[in-house]
């Protein structure tokens, strides 16, 4: 058998010591599997004392990462800190500048800085892998770098972020208000004491922009999303939605166009019977549309130890059967120095047409005045809808949902309708999604 593959961690969180421990228990299967052991030589995190639940008393201990990047006595550098600077960026540098594979589950860190990351591992014939850092345990970065050779992808979405999703399906499925189902994820540990990064699509972004260059060969373009996050969905959305024949997931969506590629997250209206509505609670999934194989649906953990553990291990078990010398896969899929650079779409016309909520004072001739706006801006109505908003109220709510139209044309009709004097609450605004096959 040949010689054992060593690994550092750094970060023993819950991801980190559950790699630890599943290191510790399967170490005979892997170590028949990759045709090598895998040892754990080194590790590093901030606090020393803490009760982990592991044995580390066996391994060296780094109270920096950097430092055991630079020094210890290990094949694999394994990135589990997270944050796109400081000693994650650091701790990865100098493990690729040493000639070290490496394994990252750290999204942030790759939708910043992956391609020069990238252009380091290749110059040093290393791996760098990256599973964990899109939609946990779900190997949507294998399908797209590896099995999917060959395909022209022209559309890439899904539900990638655990938190957000939680949030959505509480309130459909309790009619709660969406600070109470945050307050409810935060207890679980589901959202982080600060949700900002989840609720506003940040997390959902990065993780996007990786797909995207997997998938048509780009440049990383974090900073050419739309993004828009969850924080104003209201149970009357929900509802609304419901009645229509929908579910409201939050989609990050890149897709190839003639002028350039798309790159969106936002709450999405999704029809009731396809089956990205039917994924739940902190579940994720991963749509992929192709020429040659059609269209692909991977459903999965998101999130937690144990799924995002097993991405990691994935990983270093790829490391560990490869062969020195042999051609590596590259980083992102195609050669860094050969990526594209990223051209962002034109508008264009969204096919899902927009669902758009209106609070509105009960006044005659409102109805007719929203619909001249829609009318004066090129926009077709699929269905308009007007509701009391009860018997001592003196507002309404009108629901509208398009045809095929641009975000440009609905931004200026409901940007004259704000101009009007009969709006009674910020008006909502929600694209539609139609998948082809989910």
């Amino acid at each position: 058998m040949a010689d054992a593959l060593k690994i550092g961690i750094a970060g023993l969180g819950t991801v980190g010591s559950s790699l630890v421990r599943i290191l510790g228990e399967r170490a005979s299967e892997l170590a028949r599997t990759c045709g090598r052991p895998i040892t754990i030589t080194a590790v590093s995190a901030r606090d020393r004392s803490r009760d982990r639940g592991v044995d580390l008393s066996a391994i060296q201990w780094f109270d920096s990462a950097v430092d055991m990047a630079n020094s210890a006595d290990i094949d694999v550098f394994v990135e589990l800190m997270g944050g796109a600077e400081g000693a994650a960026d650091q701790s990865v540098r100098a493990a690729l500048a040493r000639g070290l594979h490496v394994v990252t589950a750290n999204k942030a860190l790759l939708a910043r800085c992956g391609v020069e990351l990238a252009v380091m591992a290749e110059d040093k014939g290393v791996l760098l892998n990256y599973e964990a850092a899109v939609a946990g345990g779900i190997p949507v970065i294998k399908a797209l770098r590896e099995s999917l050779t060959g395909n022209v992808v022209s559309r890439v979405y899904g539900i990638m972020n655990g938190t957000c999703n939680y949030i959505l399906t509480r309130m459909e499925k309790e009619g709660l208000s969406f600070e109470a189902c945050l307050k409810e994820a935060q207890r679980l540990g589901y959202a982080e004491a600060d949700p900002t990064f989840d609720i506003e699509g940040n997390d959902t972004a990065h993780k996007l922009a990786i797909l995207t260059t997997l998938a048509f060969g780009t440049q990383i373009a974090a900073d050419e999303i739309y993004l828009e996050g969850i924080s104003n969905i209201s149970t009357e959305d929900i509802q609304a939605a419901a009645d229509l024949g929908y579910r409201i997931k939050l989609l990050g969506v890149a897709l190839r166009t003639d002028s350039g590629i798309e790159q969106r997250v936002h709450p999405t209206m999704v029809p009731h019977d396809s089956v990205i509505a039917q994924v739940d609670g902190v579940t994720n999934a991963v749509a992929i549309e192709s020429d040659i194989l059609g269209e692909l649906l991977m459903v999965g953990p998101g999130a937690g130890g144990n799924a995002t553990a097993s991405a990691v291990l994935g990983d270093i078990a790829d490391i560990a059967k490869s062969q020195p010398g042999t051609q590596r896969v590259p980083v992102l899929g195609n050669p860094a120095a050969s990526l594209a650079p990223y051209t962002r779409a034109q508008m264009q016309s969204h096919e899902g047409g927009y669902f758009i909520r209106l609070t509105v004072l009960d006044r005659a001739g409102v109805f007719a005045d929203v619909a001249t706006r829609m009318a004066d801006n090129g926009i077709s109505l699929e269905s308009i809808v007007q509701r009391a908003k009860g018997a001592e109220e003196d507002s309404k709510t009108i629901i509208l949902v398009t045809h095929a139209t641009t975000e440009h044309s609905v931004r200026q009709a409901v940007d004259a309708i704000k101009s009007g004097t009969y709006l009674a609450g910020e008006p909502q605004v929600i694209r539609i999604e139609r998948p082809k096959a989910f």
